[in-house]
């Protein structure tokens, strides 16, 4: 099985678009700064693609809000898996799997272990909000909809979430992290996709520098769970865990984005600890979860991982 090494390679100088590559003796590659934006120019092609095909077919003149969800969500599910496995064929020169997409025996344990972990950091977050007197129930969505349309919503976002962790830390913590690790160094490699992947949600309604220092933290999080056991799983489990209990259980807005929820919580407290309309990510009290998160995934990885 051939792994992107995590550690820099020795620079050697004379050609800037190419460098030895260390897993193929006399052959070279493109250097990594040049890959990840060729991953970037293959992402805006597809994804002009699928938009020209969508329009075409006028599937964006679809009138059922399940379809057109869908139809939208697309867009980032192919044109980033898509990318990336081109890019890592085309660029890279290794398997798509090498990016610690592996099957394992413990592959459904990382996913159901993320998910859970995640689980355990949003009950906290609604937890302290609760003693802390920052949070009433106003409501229970099966109290406006019949038990069986609240499930329906409930699977059909968690559907929505395990396509939005799938692609976002294929990304972040799969090419650009790994990528960026070989081309400088495991702390930058860290820092500066950590950073993008905050930036990714400079459009998001109610950003600011909060919440761009709330994601960036949880990028770092995210980054941990990946070094722990070289598989993406772990961080794709705690991605869409998070953002389902987040919102859809707990009824927390998503990175600023209002969405279906099961409990319909009241935010009374300042906005400066629970992150106002943004949602946790923005406020303080997700520093007590990160800090939950960080110990169960270093208990774990020293448990289950390489």
């Amino acid at each position: 099985m051939d792994r992107e090494p995590l550690e820099p390679l020795p620079r050697k100088t004379g050609n800037l678009f190419l460098a030895p590559d260390p897993q193929r003796e006399g052959k070279r590659r493109l250097r990594a700064g040049w890959r990840i934006a060729g991953q970037l120019l293959l992402l805006v092609v597809i994804s002009f693609l699928y938009g020209m095909i969508a329009l075409v077919l006028g599937w964006f003149h679809q009138t059922n809000p399940l379809v057109q969800q869908a139809i939208d969500l697309g867009s980032s599910l192919i044109g980033v898996t898509l990318s990336v496995y081109l890019a890592r064929r085309w660029f890279d020169r290794r398997s798509f799997a090498s990016l610690g997409l592996v099957f394992r025996k413990r592959t459904g344990a990382d996913l159901l272990a993320g998910f859970l972990v995640a689980g355990g950091m949003m009950s906290l977050i609604f937890l302290l909000e609760w003693l802390a007197g920052w949070l009433t129930l106003a409501g229970i969505s099966w109290q406006e909809m019949s038990l069986w349309d609240a499930a329906q919503q409930t699977v059909t976002m968690l559907a929505v979430f395990i396509a939005v962790g799938w692609y976002e830390e294929l990304q972040a913590r799969g090419y650009w992290l790994q990528n960026l690790t070989e081309g400088l160094n495991l702390t930058w490699g860290v820092l500066i996709s950590s950073s993008v992947f905050a930036l990714a949600h400079l459009f998001n309604p109610n950003f600011n520098l909060l919440a761009m220092a709330g994601i960036f933290l949880a990028g770092l999080f995210l980054a941990f769970a990946y070094l722990r056991t070289r598989q993406l799983w772990l961080p794709i489990g705690l991605h869409i865990g998070w953002n389902f209990f987040e919102g859809v259980i707990f009824g927390f807005p998503v990175s600023g984005l209002e969405m279906f929820r099961l409990l319909q919580p009241q935010i009374n407290g300042p906005e400066l600890f629970t992150g106002g309309a943004f949602g946790p990510e923005a406020g303080l009290v997700q520093l007590p979860a990160l800090a939950l998160g960080f110990a169960l995934v270093y208990w774990y990885g020293k448990k289950w991982g390489v």
